[in-house]
């Protein structure tokens, strides 16, 4: 294994450089994240008034396909409804500025978010680049390997590396799909869908929560007393009759120590 150490100090090298330009980046050099596209995960979420969810639905299931997109994830009736589509980032704004334009209900709110993962996949993808290089050192390794041994160990290190490149992989085709892809959730029902309002806080409020909390202390403390009721009865018979044997033998000592 020591003689394959020479062997990759021999690979091909960039051309050659003018002294002092060692360290100087090549041409395919990375650029800095500040100079590449941003790469955004976008989300959006709509509330939809409608008098027909179902009808709002396969609106949005068509719109989705007809640009390009998928439906995935639905839970729907007459009165309420959900439905979740993919579609692409750059159609996201167009989808939900038609769908309120649309005669299939009133939008009551619409909230568009995004995640920039450019630092991500850059990471990523360099980490892919070094993780690949490695798992070829490795295989190059694996064919000189002579002994058993040495096989063995080489073999569970590339396992290892291969598995952890592919794992890598899968991540950045993961951020890769969330980015070309936009995640629009829609909410459809009859009622409009509302927030609910946050509780007014007062003194009869405030008297109200205090005489729970009381009634449910009160309630825990009944319930512990009731669970060892039991314990005590069962007990309280045989210490009973033992208290009343020794204070009988004390009392015929005392009898007997008199006469």
């Amino acid at each position: 294994m020591d003689n394959a150490a020479p062997q990759v100090a021999q690979n091909p090298v960039a051309p050659q450089q003018k002294p002092g330009q060692e360290n100087a980046p090549t041409p395919a050099a990375v650029q800095p994240v500040q100079q590449q596209e941003r790469q955004l995960v976008r989300t959006a979420t709509v509330d939809l008034r409608s008098d027909d969810v179902l009808g709002a639905i396969r609106w949005v299931k068509d719109k989705a396909q007809g640009v390009g997109g998928f439906a995935g994830q639905e839970n729907s009736t007459k009165e309420r409804g959900t439905v979740t589509v993919r579609v692409p980032s750059a159609d996201l704004d167009r989808v939900v500025d038609d769908l309120g334009k649309a005669k299939v209900g009133e939008v009551t709110r619409s909230e568009i978010r995004s995640e920039d993962v450019t630092d991500q996949l850059v990471d990523t993808e360099s980490r892919i680049a070094t993780q690949k290089a490695s798992v070829d050192r490795l295989r190059v390794l694996f064919e000189r390997a002579g002994t058993t041994a040495e096989i063995a160990q080489v073999e569970s290190e590339l396992t290892k590396r291969q598995a952890e490149l592919e794992s890598m992989q899968r991540r950045s085709e993961s951020l890769k799909g969330k980015v070309a892809l936009a995640t629009l959730t829609v909410q459809v029902s009859v009622t409009p869908i509302t927030p609910p309002a946050p509780a007014e806080a007062g003194f009869g409020s405030s008297f109200v929560a205090g005489w729970e909390a009381v009634v449910e202390v009160l309630q825990g403390i009944t319930v512990v007393i009731g669970a060892l009721l039991p314990f005590v009865l069962v007990l309280a018979l045989p210490v009973a009759a033992l208290i009343y044997v020794l204070r009988r033998r004390k009392r015929v000592t005392r009898t007997n120590e008199a006469a």
